[in-house]
């Protein structure tokens, strides 16, 4: 019974954490966007200069995870983040200089990919270490819940007239809440359940391996990012669907929060490439839904089935580089967010001045499903390579065994 209660806590530990470092830290500035441009002058160039701020700050925390070591030391980073979180969103209110936004939002970005990677791995070490499936599942339903919590917090304030500077003081309050369990429960990476040291030993992949699954981790970046960051602006320019936008959002954190789950299911049956290649499939029809289609069902089922397969993607892949260095998961977890992350400065840029060129997003929509595209092949070609090691591997154990066998007298 304890230890299902600490796992549990476990667990709340590592939503609370995404809530807070993902949620706050970074999800909030989408929808709080237009009124920022609406109360405080912010202009079009400004808002994008503020998101690649964030998404600067997303690399140098990955970066910052990647190449760190000791885990009691991230650990410590990650109690730095949840207070980060906190004090970015309370500054955001105390001045309207674009350049200390832009400051503000880095920092913010350091949190919210720090934040995640960090949390993931104690998170999966903690489960390893006490015997339970490494899965990540349940953990990254707080992506979702993420989202869906800060588009109902603004449309919510929206509706009590609050203003922006009322917004960022109460997405910092809901921070703070939510920080504290975070703070308490996120376990320690030097003791299993028992307080007792544990050595776990590492499994990596190839090198081959390595690099392939980092390029197909870019591809699904590339795909993410292109629909999440503009599917508000996608939905609102069909004239049959002004005012669907921020509709749209919360539908995409809907379909992400459970799917999570559903897909370590999947991963249990059919292991974690295949339950990709499921993720990837339904991640292209998602993206190319709104380039063909202005229907408001067709346009939620796409934002349904986007939000189902982007999380999935990022849980199935940090836990396949997870269990791949059980006894530092963040190190390698934080190379492929890197990969994810890279593609995420690129295709913004790519896919804006496509739409400012031709008046829409379908071209950047069918390039973004293209990249997924490629991703999947690397993926089916994952899969061969994973067969062809473990034939290889069973092989030189048989020979082994021959080798090692006495000979008849």
């Amino acid at each position: 019974m304890l230890n299902n209660l600490s796992k549990s806590r476990v667990y709340l530990a590592g939503i609370c954490s995404l809530i807070v470092t993902v949620g706050v830290a970074r999800f909030s500035y989408t929808p709080l966007l237009p009124i920022m441009q609406a109360e405080t002058g912010l202009t079009d160039a400004g808002g994008g200069w503020l998101a690649t701020a964030n998404y600067m700050g997303y690399m140098l925390g990955v970066l910052t995870a990647a190449s760190m070591n000791s885990l009691h030391h991230k650990y410590l980073l990650h109690q730095l983040y949840l207070i980060l979180s906190v004090i970015t969103s309370i500054a955001m209110v105390f001045t309207t200089d674009i350049y200390l936004w832009s400051f503000f939002r880095l920092v913010a970005g350091i949190c919210a990919s720090g934040g995640m990677i960090i949390a993931s791995g104690l998170i999966l070490k903690w489960l390893v270490m006490n015997k339970y499936r490494g899965e990540l599942g349940v953990h990254f339903a707080g992506i979702g819940i993420s989202i869906i919590f800060t588009a109902l917090i603004v449309e919510g304030l929206l509706m009590l007239s609050a203003d922006w500077e009322q917004q960022w003081l109460f997405f910092a309050g809901v921070a703070a809440v939510f920080a504290v369990p975070a703070w308490l429960w996120i376990p320690h990476p030097k003791a299993d359940a028992n307080g007792q040291a544990q050595v776990i030993k590492d499994n990596p992949p190839s090198k081959t391996f390595s690099r392939i699954m980092l390029l197909a981790y870019f591809c699904a970046g590339y795909g993410y990012v292109v629909s999440a960051t503009f599917i508000v602006d996608i939905v609102e320019g069909f004239a049959a669907l002004e005012g669907k936008g921020p509709l749209a959002f919360v539908v995409i954190g809907l379909g992400a929060m459970p799917a999570v789950i559903f897909w370590d299911r999947v991963a249990r049956k059919v292991g974690y490439l295949k339950a990709l290649i499921g993720t990837y499939g339904l991640q292209i029809f998602g993206i190319m839904v709104p380039a063909f289609s202005d229907s408001l069902v067709f346009v939620l089922l796409s934002a349904l089935i986007f939000g189902g397969t982007f999380v999935a993607c990022v849980s199935l892949v940090l836990t396949m580089a997870g269990q791949f260095y059980p006894s530092n998961p963040a190190k390698f977890m934080g190379k492929m967010t890197l990969a994810y992350g890279t593609a995420q400065i690129l295709a913004p840029v790519c896919t804006g001045y496509l739409a400012e060129a031709l008046g829409d997003y379908s071209l950047g929509l069918y390039i973004s499903a293209a990249v997924m595209v490629v991703g999947l092949v690397l993926i089916l070609c994952l899969v061969m390579l994973e067969k062809r090691e473990l034939s290889q591997l069973s092989e030189a154990a048989m020979e082994s065994n021959e080798l090692e066998a006495p000979k008849p007298s």
